[in-house]
């Protein structure tokens, strides 16, 4: 899949008016955070099945939370609608962590780690802006877990109950593998750990849906790749057992950054808000479930009465 930005432009943000930052954690101390958005699911029943799945796997810092608010800042301000999924048991969840995502991401603010031992999940529906009758809306799931979580699954460790009910559920599943530029080298180990998991799972990976993201790319200096090879470099180099499970399985790969960061004493602010690589990404997810491309340009009859209806 193409890698092309440049039909983007970076989104510039004002200092003022700042939101205090998104937060998946109970407040403790007689005050209660409003907007909790966890759904947990201790059971080994996963309900709702009817729907494709998203499952993000990284450490603490990687950078998922992030790749998660602007993937969904782009599908719902560049590429179509995105609304909770109606009859779903965390809808009104959905909702509010929604709005929390969309103002906090518009005022430049970071979300802060997800809650460990729980899965955060969103229930949606994604309806393009593309008119063309071969690119239909389709639902969404997106499941985020904490990085600390998965560090438990080290020399075969287990998963908490909450993740391992998704794993092993019958259920269509794609998997965000994120790493971040600076830590990349340390995370090896773990990644391969975790396809080895999968396939403990009885995983097919030849037929599994996984994509391998590389965060925080500004870190390297630039916004994108300086040519065609320097992902490919740079995972080869830092991800060397990674890069032969690329390889051998055909995974995808693309790199991430959310645009210029700055750090003060409130903490890291996004300043410049970059949505090129969330395009990029949340095309791919699009086109690897319904095997269309989302900016698909129409059959030849469409093509025609899309030029009639423009004139």
């Amino acid at each position: 899949m193409s890698t092309e930005n440049d039909g983007l432009k970076p989104l510039s943000f004002d200092d003022s008016n700042e939101l205090k930052p998104l937060s998946f954690e109970n407040k403790i101390g007689g005050v209660a955070d409003d907007h909790v958005p966890i759904s947990q699911n201790n059971s080994s029943e996963i309900k709702n099945k009817d729907s494709n799945f998203v499952f993000f796997f990284g450490t603490a810092e990687s950078g998922k939370s992030v790749i998660l608010s602007s993937m969904l800042y782009y599908l719902s301000s560049k590429a179509g609608v995105l609304r909770p999924r109606l009859g779903t048991p965390n809808t009104k969840e959905a909702q509010v962590l929604l709005s929390d995502f969309f103002e906090n991401i518009r005022q430049g603010i970071l979300p802060n780690r997800t809650t460990r031992d729980q899965v955060t999940r969103l229930d949606l529906v994604f309806e393009p802006n593309n008119k063309s009758q071969k690119i239909n809306p389709i639902n969404l799931t997106f499941l985020e877990t904490s990085g600390e979580n998965h560090n438990e699954i080290r020399r075969g460790g287990s998963y908490h109950s909450s993740i391992e009910s998704y794993l092993n559920a019958k259920i269509p599943l794609t998997f965000i593998v994120v790493t971040s530029y600076d830590t990349a080298h340390k995370d090896d180990n773990l990644i391969n750990e975790f396809l080895d998991e999968l396939e403990r799972k009885e995983k097919n990976m030849k037929s599994v849906n996984v994509i391998l993201v590389v965060s925080k790319w500004d870190k390297s200096g630039r916004m994108d790749v300086a040519n065609a090879d320097e992902l490919d470099s740079f995972i080869n180099d830092r991800l060397s057992r990674t890069s032969q499970r690329i390889d051998t399985y055909g995974f995808s790969k693309t790199y991430y950054t959310i645009g210029n960061i700055q750090s003060g004493n409130g903490g890291e602010k996004i300043t410049m808000l970059n949505l090129s690589t969330a395009e990029v990404l949340s095309k791919w997810l699009y086109e690897s479930i319904t095997n269309y491309p989302l900016d698909y340009e129409g059959t030849f009859w469409e093509r025609i009465k899309f030029s009639v209806t423009n004139k």
